[in-house]
């Protein structure tokens, strides 16, 4: 390069090696010194804080706190009231004098508890969707518990309180209750029917139904029975019946009787024993299953080896274990006291340390507790009747009759003034106190 050009022979102009290698680098598109890119320069990072940014993080968070607040607004908890109350109560003492007269303490609301329920010196109202536990001389608020759904019914079991809610299909909302504070306990979801009551048999607590019932354990609620039309089947086949329907039930340590009328099956009513807490909860362990032979049965008390049951004119007793016949009783009882099924399936009965006492619709019965025998009965009552210092009180129309409860024989009467309430009356007592359940309100009477 800077060499001057030399001449072939043949007249051809021949360059220097450099200079032809320049002129390649040329042709090909080599930049020049005076045409060299300028460096690029990174642009600076997207700051995350313009006016769009913000209008879409505040749209983010109001959207969050919208469902967090729908969520609230229909949430269990934001619908729920639980006042508690004092842990510990003032035992009451047991009455050994019956009082010459009853009057009026206090009243309370209590549609949702088909017998008066108390426990300990406490007695617990049950209306709309609240439940109440109440001083039992007073009537006085010890706690509140409410829901913004409607009570199936109120029990008692094991020193606790049962609360039953009621969602759009079944009752399915249970929820246990400390009886001295209202403080809650154990709860599960349960597929309840409308109407049912709860039986305490001992370890277990039935739900009566008239397609379906289920049983929950004691400690924790699991459901340990199944039984008739299951809503979801995980095991078919399992069942030992299917197409029946169930109208009556009673229960004791160990075993449920109940009636069940199976028309595709059976020609008359058949008695059914179950155990309550068979190997898996969707199959039943059946004790006994007889076809009676009578149709419009209905149990009213059960014991560890006896079952009786009520047709009209008769009350027939089996063996519980077996399901035989062993006994057939006459008694004044009507096919219309005995038509449709009882209140929540569950016959008006009450049991004391001497007898069972069965309330028919207009007289009752006392049954003897060794073998389930008729043994007197008392007319016109409106109930099944309740103890006090060791009588048995009846409610009639115009008051209360007091019995010795061997003989039946009428020892005293306490006139109570009702009002305009002439139907069913439902008794118990809490120390001195006298409780009636005239309908759908709780009476205390002192």
């Amino acid at each position: 390069m800077g060499q001057p050009e030399q001449a072939e022979s043949n007249g051809q102009v021949v360059l220097d090696e450099e200079d032809v290698l320049a002129e390649a680098g040329e042709a090909q598109g080599e930049p020049r010194d005076d045409d060299a890119v300028e460096p690029f320069e990174p642009l600076p990072a997207r700051s995350w804080r313009t006016k769009g940014d913000f209008i879409g993080v505040a749209l983010v968070v109001v959207a969050v706190l919208v469902a967090s607040l729908v969520l609230w607004l229909t949430s269990d908890a934001r619908n729920t009231i639980s006042q508690t109350g004092p842990s510990e109560v003032t035992p009451l003492q047991p009455v050994t004098a019956m009082p010459p007269t009853l009057s009026e303490i206090w009243r309370a609301p209590s549609g949702a508890t088909p017998v008066p329920v108390n426990l300990d010196s406490v007695v617990v109202t049950g209306d709309g969707g609240e439940v109440v536990g109440r001083d039992a001389f007073t009537g006085d608020v010890r706690w509140r518990y409410a829901r913004d759904l409607p009570l199936c019914t109120v029990s008692t079991a094991w020193g606790r309180i049962f609360a039953v809610h009621r969602k759009d299909t079944n009752c399915s909302e249970v929820t246990t209750l400390e009886n001295a504070s209202g403080k809650r306990g154990p709860q599960r979801n349960g597929d309840a029917e409308f109407g049912t009551r709860l039986l305490n048999e001992g370890s277990h607590v039935l739900t009566t139904g008239g397609t379906y019932v289920e049983v929950y354990r004691r400690d924790d609620l699991v459901r340990s029975l199944e039984y008739g039309a299951l809503r979801a089947i995980v095991n078919p086949n399992k069942q030992p019946r299917t197409g029946c329907t169930y109208h009556s039930f009673a229960v004791t340590a160990g075993k449920i009787a109940m009636i069940e009328r199976c028309p595709a099956l059976d020609p008359s009513d058949r008695l059914t024993i179950l155990k309550p807490n068979p190997e898996k909860s969707d199959e039943p362990q059946v004790i006994s299953s007889t076809v009676t032979g009578e149709n419009g049965a209905r149990v009213i008390a059960v014991t560890a080896n006896r079952v009786a049951l009520a047709v009209p004119g008769r009350i027939v007793v089996f063996d519980s274990e077996t399901g035989a016949a062993v006994a057939d009783h006459q008694v004044d009882v009507t096919a219309d006291e005995l038509a449709g099924d009882p209140p929540g399936r569950v016959a008006s009965t009450f049991t004391s340390t001497a007898n069972t006492y069965w309330f028919t619709g207009s007289k009752t019965v006392a049954l003897s507790l060794a073998d389930l025998n008729p043994l007197w009965t008392a007319n016109d009552t409106l109930g099944a009747g309740t103890t006090l210092a060791g009588r048995l009180l009846l409610p009639v129309e115009d008051g209360l009759k007091v019995l010795d409860q061997v003989s039946g024989q009428e020892v005293a009467a306490i006139p109570v003034d009702r009002g305009d309430h002439t139907g069913p009356v439902e008794m118990a007592t809490e120390g001195p106190v006298v409780l009636e359940q005239r309908g759908g309100t709780l009476v205390a009477l002192r």
